[in-house]
């Protein structure tokens, strides 16, 4: 199972920019156009980044724009006649991209103007590796690999300013624990 998420969102990824993404949403199972979608949220956002360090000032600006404009015609496609199971798929994306815009807006509202600054970094971001043919999730300095479990098709957490603080912290601090853990475990199996 998941070799086959796994191929399907390399294929799902590198198939993102041949139609239009309301279009190419329907062409794959929910998980897959999510990821795929953070995937390009995040590259879209470092490529905006990059455009505003070659001097383009508005690139974030105009890539909030296209966030806008996605997410509208995600909301329009809602009104229309979808089957159960892909007006799940469109709502769970309305849900991630609505955090998405967000952010951006946030970054836009801060003036950041690279991708190294705290308030990019601190977000959650998805980057297919074509060498390694995996995906990774950041955070920080934080990476991991994607484990490609099957999510299925269901709601997601709305995200607010407190859900991001609190992924922050499991990713910060939960690798510490788990060391501090693993060395009182090891401590009382040698005392007994």
């Amino acid at each position: 199972m998941r070799c086959t998420v796994r191929k399907e969102i390399q294929e799902a990824v590198a198939a993102y920019e041949d139609k239009p993404r309301d279009q190419w949403l329907f062409d794959y199972p929910a998980q897959v156009g999510l990821t795929g979608s953070q995937v390009w949220w995040a590259t879209d956002v470092g490529i905006a980044f990059e455009r505003v360090e070659e001097g383009f000032e508005t690139a974030l600006k105009d890539y909030n724009r296209k966030q806008i404009t996605q997410l509208n015609s995600l909301i329009h496609m809602l009104l229309g006649d979808l089957t159960p199971g892909d007006r799940q798929k469109v709502m769970t994306v309305c849900t991630i991209d609505v955090h998405a815009r967000d952010v951006v807006a946030n970054l836009i509202m801060q003036k950041v103007t690279t991708g190294q600054a705290f308030a990019w970094l601190s977000q959650l971001r998805h980057r297919w590796n074509d060498e390694t043919r995996h995906c990774y999730v950041n955070i920080c300095d934080a990476q991991f690999q994607f484990s490609y479990e099957y999510l299925g098709n269901t709601n997601r957490l709305v995200i607010t300013p407190l859900t991001d603080r609190y992924a922050y912290c499991v990713v910060l601090y939960a690798p510490p624990m788990h060391r501090l853990y693993t060395l009182v475990n090891r401590w009382l199996m040698t005392s007994v």
